[in-house]
């Protein structure tokens, strides 16, 4: 008996607690849009990305070219001559591929220089969330950008314009990039973890 009136106590115990703590939503994509350093980021690397695809196209014209010359020559050629040629167009295309993996592949160079450039501004929104967080006792922070899938969200519990004023964005002006409630999101009561941006 001592132990069944135990068992309940600590039942409605944790479900107290589960009542009394809160969780509220962000756009973390909203809020990056309102960033005028991510603007910027994203900006240079577009720019970098493009001089980078123009230089790998110039690399591949120099091998499609380079096949072009050898079928016109080819009937003229020995036959040393046309494995020769017939290498140089193989490692200039290999060539070709490796600087396009260098550049474009995973942990390639674009992937660094976006590390570079946009997790210092992703660490500053998930500083901003965290002190939110603490300083208004909300258990979890969902992300609506996220996978996380919940069928209603109630704007009352959207703290993404409280994310933007700790980070000092402009008001004025700021975009309205916000999805409307019923995206992922949510706002209420729930089970609590470490408040999170969840941001890619």
């Amino acid at each position: 008996m001592k132990k069944l009136i135990t068992t309940m106590v600590a039942i409605v115990f944790s479900v107290a607690m589960v009542h009394a703590q809160k969780f509220s939503y962000v756009d973390t994509q909203y809020i990056l849009d309102n960033i005028p350093e991510f603007t910027e980021a994203q900006a240079q690397l577009d720019e970098i990305s493009a001089t980078w695809q123009k230089e790998i196209e110039l690399k591949f014209a120099e091998v499609d070219k380079m096949y072009k010359d050898y079928q016109v020559q080819s009937v003229l050629l020995p036959e040393d001559m046309k494995k020769k040629k017939e290498q140089e167009i193989t490692d200039k295309e290999k060539e070709a591929k490796a600087l396009q993996r260098t550049r474009f592949g995973k942990d390639g160079d674009l992937f660094k220089k976006r590390q570079e450039l946009v997790k210092p501004i992703q660490e500053k929104i998930y500083n901003a969330i965290q002190e939110i967080a603490n300083n208004n006792n909300y258990a979890v922070v969902f992300d609506k950008g996220g996978s996380l899938t919940m069928m209603y969200a109630n704007p009352k519990y959207d703290i993404s314009d409280e994310v933007l004023d700790q980070l000092g964005a402009s008001l004025s002006g700021r975009k309205k990039g916000k999805a409307e409630p019923g995206a992922p999101a949510g706002g209420g009561t729930g089970a609590g973890t470490d408040p999170k941006s969840g941001k890619k």
